[in-house]
């Protein structure tokens, strides 16, 4: 994220859909089940103790190998993925995997929601042509649909930083704002404050004055609530604009939020560690390392943002491994991040649940096809994980 890289809706009403299922043909790879009637439940919201607003940042960039010679995030190069190749110090429970895999969504956003989540701040390079920028849009479009098929909500963060290269750096900014608009603001299950879309940018890097701003966001019918990285909304409002509503951290090992006050909308952040890979894979000297001490940095950062009473949360990152300020599970640390929010947000779910979702995209995997497998997901996103374990334990014989 510091460095460039080099590159509708489930219904929200209780139903009962009646379908007809093959059944099992015992030789068949498909595996398909039958369960007779799948109960189509809406994904419910989770209950938790602490009510600050949490959301985690992602990564729509994983590709499982390399396309027509563009960066691959997996390798910090253009090369395919192989099992020894990783560009990262820590590597996913699940193995590579790419953004555009489906069950990998779904099983992402499980994961999010019994950690307590609300939702997810998805990274996005706009919408040029060029790189692997068009790669990326797709994969948030599919990011999308799992976020709300999971009942989750979502947040853009807009890297200007893909403008640099360009003469008319606002033309750009203008083309993308609009396509936001159309394609995600409008989502119901978009984040809106003060009945705005909330937008985050990852500078501003590109667009560094007030009036470019108000030109970029002129095209949009609402100005979104637009946060900036800390100490940098000067370069977004002047006497005659206020561009930039508020500011959010990122990856500070001691977060300060004395000043927060003064900002409409303040997001803080929390990051489990930062320990990245450019060196070693050839394409930077590299950044300060903030080691993880065994989850002892991302409980001070939790318990910094609560002390502060922020509403707003971040967590910096998910899953971006180039820069080792993962917590998606890994074979290094296992759940130990996922297991923190849960005690942090107070949500009744534990490490057992986590391992649940685990085990039902493993079937996924090898059953694509079961209807069993769909019904256990159903049932995981409305919060009757009993009910689903007795599937994924019936998949599993």
């Amino acid at each position: 994220m510091i460095m460039m890289h080099m590159i509708k809706t489930m219904s929200t009403t209780l139903l009962l859909v009646t379908a007809t299922m093959l059944v099992n043909c015992g030789n068949s790879s498909k595996d398909e089940g039958t369960v007779g009637t799948i109960e189509q439940i809406a994904p419910a919201q989770v209950a938790k103790t602490n009510q600050m607003n949490l959301y985690i940042h992602y990564m729509p960039w994983f590709v499982a190998s390399a396309t027509s010679g563009v960066w691959n995030h997996w390798t910090m190069s253009a090369n395919a993925l192989n099992n020894t190749n990783y560009a990262s110090y820590y590597h996913p429970l699940i193995g590579p995997y790419a953004s555009s895999d489906e069950a990998v969504l779904d099983y992402q956003c499980l994961l999010m929601k019994y950690a307590g989540a609300d939702g997810v701040m998805v990274d996005w390079y706009g919408t040029q042509q060029t790189s692997d920028y068009p790669v990326n849009e797709l994969h948030t479009r599919l990011m999308l649909k799992a976020i709300e098929k999971a009942g989750l909500k979502f947040v853009i963060v807009y890297e200007d930083q893909t403008l640099n290269a360009l003469t008319d750096k606002t033309t750009q900014a203008r083309l993308d704002m609009r396509y936001l608009s159309y394609n995600y603001f409008s989502s119901p299950n978009y984040v809106k404050v003060n009945n705005k879309p909330l937008l985050l940018c990852f500078g501003p890097q590109a667009l560094t004055t007030a009036p470019e701003w108000t030109s970029t966001f002129g095209i949009l019918p609402t100005k979104p609530e637009f946060l900036v990285l800390t100490g940098k909304s000067y370069m977004c409002n002047n006497q005659d604009a206020t561009n930039a509503q508020g500011e959010f951290s990122w990856v500070n090992p001691a977060p300060d939020y004395s000043n927060v006050s003064k900002f409409n909308t303040y997001v803080g952040g929390a990051m489990p560690g930062f320990k990245d890979h450019y060196k070693e894979s050839g394409v930077g000297t590299g950044y300060t390392t903030y080691d993880r001490e065994n989850g002892n940095l991302f409980d001070r950062q939790l318990t910094a943002a609560k002390s502060a009473g922020l509403r707003w949360l971040q967590v910096s990152t998910w899953n971006d491994y180039g820069e080792g300020t993962t917590i998606e599970p890994t074979q290094e640390y296992g759940y130990q991040p996922l297991v923190q929010l849960q005690k942090f947000t107070g949500v009744t779910y534990t490490q057992a649940n986590l391992e649940l979702i685990d085990r039902w995209y493993r079937v996924r995997v090898t059953k694509p096809n079961d209807a069993r497998v769909t019904q256990a997901y159903i049932y995981l996103a409305a919060l009757q994980p009993d009910k689903a374990k007795a599937f994924i334990e019936n998949l599993e014989k």
